[in-house]
């Protein structure tokens, strides 16, 4: 794994991926204390900077002339970037899906041409009921994060911020990324690593499902003790993955944790300030460049707001709390 394969992704999703915007508000400023970049996947296709892998990986098979169709498990985001890539592919795609995610997220699966097959996540194996129907019906699993070409297309995001933040005039300080397996955040470490060694990529996770955190202060890798009963569904995962981990204890920072009401703050501001709608999951960085100023390092900080698929009544009991710019 490594930048050439980021730069072939960068390739092959050219034209197909959007180049997400960086975005600023001076009242973000103030809340922090210091200068914050958002870069805004929520608006990436599909809603979510997962659309980023699936392509890169979907393509790479095709290329290769190595797939009959393609299956993948995931609680909504890989869903929909997988199944909108199998769907410009015209291949077959099967979702393995818990039952207990966000409504939109199942449904859009379903919108893009997916067959989803639903799951109980705190009983049964998402690992093994995906294994068994790939050797059954002759798929391709394309895992979240610990798959070489989806870690690929989610550092492209890693490109685009080291020219944005430059562009910016940001060279050095803090890239918060909300973090499940840790796709995005080993993608973005090596392309930052490649592009802007001076930005530091950090893992940001949800309160209880810790794991990357806790992996990363006791050099080995850890589990989560529950995986499911959060609202940040999107990166709830095991533990981090095999590929993941080595690049993260390499090139990342330590991991910081917020609380999900921290998360709702976030999703408000971002909705006050910026304009965008934002999930929870993908809310944990913005919230710890807002509320954990003292966990981070430097005169500015880029947060990446990750996803903004989010069911309505999640949505709405943030803006309720929290949508009053005072």
């Amino acid at each position: 794994m490594n930048v050439d394969m980021i730069r072939a992704a960068a390739e092959r999703n050219d034209g197909v991926v959007r180049r997400t915007p960086m975005l600023w508000s001076p009242f973000l400023d103030a809340i922090a204390g210091r200068r914050v970049l958002v870069k805004a996947e929520c608006l990436q296709h599909t809603g979510s900077f997962k659309y980023r892998g699936g392509r890169s990986a979907v393509s790479a098979l095709v290329a290769e002339g190595e797939t009959r169709g393609v299956i993948a498990y995931s609680s909504g985001n890989h869903a929909q970037g997988v199944a909108r890539a199998a769907a410009e592919h015209r291949l077959p795609a099967v979702i393995v899906m818990p039952s207990d995610a966000p409504k939109m997220k199942i449904d859009n699966t379903r919108a893009l041409g997916a067959e989803v097959v639903p799951y109980d996540r705190a009983t049964e194996d998402r690992d093994a009921i995906g294994a068994a129907l790939a050797e059954d019906r002759g798929l391709t699993l394309i895992k979240p994060f610990d798959n070489a070409q989806v870690i690929a297309g989610q550092g492209t995001a890693g490109l685009e911020i080291a020219e944005q933040a430059a562009e910016a005039g940001v060279t050095e300080g803090d890239v918060l990324i909300c973090c499940g397996g840790g796709g995005l955040t080993s993608g973005i470490a090596l392309a930052l690593e490649a592009e802007a060694p001076r930005l530091r990529a950090r893992p940001v996770e949800p309160q209880g499902f810790d794991d990357v955190a806790r992996s990363l202060a006791s050099g080995g890798i850890e589990r989560n003790n529950r995986t499911s009963g959060s609202i940040c569904d999107a990166i709830i995962t095991p533990a981090p993955g095999e590929i993941t981990f080595p690049i993260m204890k390499r090139l990342c920072g330590p991991g910081l944790v917020v609380t999900e009401e921290d998360c709702l703050r976030a999703m408000a501001a971002a909705f006050t300030h910026l304009k965008i709608v934002v999930e929870p999951g993908g809310a944990v960085a913005l919230a710890a460049a807002l509320y954990y100023p003292d966990a981070v390092e430097g005169d500015a900080v880029i947060a990446v707001a990750t996803g903004g698929n989010v069911d309505a009544d999640v949505y709405r009991t943030a803006l309720e709390r929290y949508g009053d710019p005072a």
